[in-house]
């Protein structure tokens, strides 16, 4: 009994060290340890193992854990109302539980369901890059969906069911995609799918080849409008971020600038380097993430005074070179640009900003290129400073222009009219 006692003390030592190597705070320090041992406190009255842990037990847990806070507080938790992103109390057990198993272990979640699908997305990603010459954010978003979609077989994924998943896998798996895809959005998970498909077929890792069994909306050129913020909206995020002076807020305000001074990319903004910033030459170097060219672009005062106040009052130390990175432990880079979201949406929601269309970085992206048209910059220019490959691309933020459109709007015959 000591022994096990001795052993559960030395896990909780290593964990209590690697979150202050990790440099969380002492209070999240105390709390991961105390939700590590209740953990391991669980596991030995259920008789199970560590070596034998399964994602179910980790589950029966909290749910064990979660009865115990309503019977102390009589309610639960009031992060368990926020959407699941957002669910803080859930995610410190996990965060915890995670970590002490992966020290414990080596590895969580346990194989050979992780392994195979790790090793199946790094040859996927570098077929995509060999044979296609994919840019990393196209190879990125395409090992999501493939993820996605083995997690989803569950255990049809593994190396030997893999190989007999028919067309009623892919038509379901489709249908729960649906559910919560716009068209747009679904005709690309669909287009991420058929690849993923193509490869596994390729890799006779199926059977049969199941990419032309993917269905996907049908979508006409310029049939939607993208979204874009008004003047006054940007103004007034802007402002309202500039107030806040916490550390979060100096970083928030200097990625809105970003964005809304260059319409740059969400994913070419967390990919920005430290060196990426040349202060002597005030340039800003930009690799654009779909056609992976380089871009320089005037540092422009407000921008650069807004970086340097971030870098000075709000950057945590790290040794990570990406100029924006987390504000709390583990300090740590922005995975990528997907993660900007809940950062804009916090913030236009504490401007009061509602806008009618999406509310993302993108929504900045448009209006900086509505904003150049509207200055009557050539099409062209703007092709070049938002890092386009073709013209295509450009053109349909001509859509947005609708003041100017009316401008040259023909008069209609009194004849039709009638």
């Amino acid at each position: 009994m000591s022994s096990k006692k001795s052993s559960v003390e030395f896990w909780l030592s290593q964990l209590e060290e690697h979150l202050k190597r990790e440099r969380y705070s002492p209070q999240a320090v105390q709390r991961g340890t105390v939700v590590a041992r209740d953990f391991l406190t669980y596991l030995d009255k259920q008789h199970v193992a560590v070596e034998s842990v399964e994602p179910t037990d980790v589950t029966l847990y909290l749910r064990d854990a979660l009865r115990l806070y309503q019977r102390r507080h009589g309610h639960t938790p009031k992060s368990l109302h926020a959407p699941k992103s957002f669910q803080w109390w859930r995610y410190s057990h996990t965060t915890s539980i995670n970590m002490l198993l992966r020290l414990m272990r080596g590895h969580w979640p346990p194989p050979p369901a992780a392994v195979f699908c790790r090793d199946v997305c790094e040859g996927y990603d570098k077929w995509m890059d060999d044979l296609r010459g994919l840019p990393l954010e196209t190879r990125s978003g395409r090992c999501a969906e493939a993820r996605r979609f083995l997690s989803w077989l569950g255990e049809r994924g593994s190396p030997q069911n893999l190989l007999n998943i028919t067309v009623k896998d892919v038509d379901a798996y489709m249908m729960l995609r649906a559910k919560s895809q716009r068209r747009t959005t679904l005709k690309r998970r669909a287009t991420d799918l058929r690849s993923f498909l193509r490869y596994l077929h390729a890799t006779s890792r199926v059977n049969l080849d199941l990419s032309t069994a993917v269905i996907t909306p049908r979508l006409y050129a310029f049939e939607s409008i993208p979204s874009a913020l008004r003047p006054e909206d940007i103004k007034a995020v802007l402002e309202t971020t500039r107030n806040d002076r916490s550390r979060k807020g100096l970083r928030d305000y200097a990625v809105l600038m970003l964005l809304s001074s260059y319409g740059l990319r969400a994913g070419e903004v967390t990919a920005l380097q430290l060196d990426h910033v040349d202060w002597r030459s005030e340039t800003l170097r930009i690799r654009h993430s779909k056609t992976g060219a380089y871009s320089e672009l005037p540092l422009l005062p407000a921008v650069g005074t807004a970086i340097l106040d971030y870098l000075q009052n709000g950057r945590p130390k790290a040794k990570v070179r990406e100029l924006f990175i987390r504000t709390c432990a583990p300090y740590r880079s922005f995975r990528n640009g997907s993660s900007l979201h809940r950062l804009i949406q916090k913030r236009l929601a504490a401007a009061g900003v509602e806008p009618e269309g999406r509310q993302g970085p993108h929504a900045f992206r448009h209006a900086r290129a509505v904003s150049m048209l509207r200055a009557a910059v050539p099409i062209k220019e703007i092709g070049d400073i938002l890092g386009h490959r073709s013209a295509d691309s450009t053109t349909t933020y001509l859509k947005l222009a609708t003041e100017d459109l009316r401008a040259v709007a023909l008069e209609i015959p009194v004849e039709v009219r009638a």
